[in-house]
């Protein structure tokens, strides 16, 4: 069983990611339209910010071909959002293309700069791609996204110096399993929380089913990680995986770079749909500082050596 609270959920929304503004205009682009779908998602009651580069769109500000460019970028949106809301939780994705440490890059440098809290850490390595309309895996736009067992010690490694807390989506079982003996070595920096990924229109993971959440969940047996669940290409929500997390004491990621339900909502909407099932549930919302708690996410601006304390196996 999971040392969480079964009562507090923790709640992060992905801003934007491969989603286009010609599919649904509400995704934030520009440092003020992230900014502003932020800060009013953390006003319903979200607690983690994730945002993505512009992945090649000619408005986007957010991208950038080197580590410096997008964590410049990064910086103008945490500045922003931090002179309001100053113990907010805000992470980017993953730099691209290049070796890890290029990759990484961006984190070493917002960190340095006193602007991260939490840093991804994708441990292993998937074919990322879509269902093509013959049924098959689509080979166009899809590409293999690679983190060697080392590359996966270097950013555990740097997550630990930089006193940064490891957020890491499990994309596949493996990814889990890796986790997994970071944690009984007792080699996990502090903070770690793991996004549980199923998908629906995508050609990798698992799909949205309860009979999935519960191979996941005997994976996770004598953990003490804190996870959540996210449906990439679907609607968490509608899927009934919500619910089923809910139910079991895990925690829930929304927002449009998942989002591919109906209609065109932002990312406030689905923060408030998730805050209503949570109602529903009978499980409240955590305040941000509770969710740091639970967590044991360390401050902005905290010294490396203070969070170094790993997380120990809890059988």
């Amino acid at each position: 069983m999971s040392r969480q609270n079964p009562q507090d959920v923790i709640i992060e929304v992905a801003l934007n990611g491969a989603r286009r503004k010609d599919s649904n205009p509400q995704v934030p682009i520009s440092v003020e339209e992230l900014t502003d779908d932020a800060l009013a998602c953390l006003e319903a009651g979200a607690q983690i910010i994730h945002q993505h580069d512009d992945l090649g769109q000619s408005d986007a500000p957010l991208g950038g071909a080197s580590p410096e460019h997008m964590a410049a970028k990064s910086a103008a949106f945490y500045r922003a959002l931090y002179r309001a809301v100053p113990d907010a939780i805000a992470y980017p994705t993953s730099n691209w293309p290049g070796p890890i440490q290029e990759r990484w890059r961006h984190q070493q440098i917002l960190a340095r700069d006193g602007l991260l809290r939490m840093a991804y850490v994708d441990p292993g390595s998937v074919n990322v791609g879509a269902w093509g309309s013959d049924g098959l895996p689509q080979i166009a736009g899809s590409l293999v996204y690679p983190h060697s067992y080392a590359d996966i010690a270097w950013m555990v490694e740097q997550c630990r110096e930089l006193g940064l807390a490891p957020n890491m989506a499990i994309f596949e079982a493996g990814f889990l399993r890796v986790v997994r003996a970071y944690e009984t070595a007792g080699a996990l920096p502090r903070g770690a929380f793991v996004k549980l990924c199923f998908s629906e229109r995508l050609a990798f993971g698992f799909p949205p089913t309860r009979m999935a959440l519960d191979a996941y969940r005997s994976l996770l047996e004598g953990s003490a990680l804190t996870w959540a669940v996210a449906v990439l290409g679907g609607d968490v929500i509608d899927s009934g995986m919500a619910r089923w997390a809910l139910e079991a004491g895990g925690h829930l990621r929304v927002g449009l770079e998942d989002y591919a339900g109906a209609g065109q909502p932002r990312n406030v909407e689905l923060v408030l749909a998730a805050k209503k099932l949570c109602e529903e549930v009978g499980r409240p919302l955590a305040s941000r500082s509770r969710a740091a708690e639970i967590l044991g996410v360390p401050s902005r601006g905290e010294t490396p050596e203070s969070s170094l304390s790993k997380v120990s196996h809890s059988p």
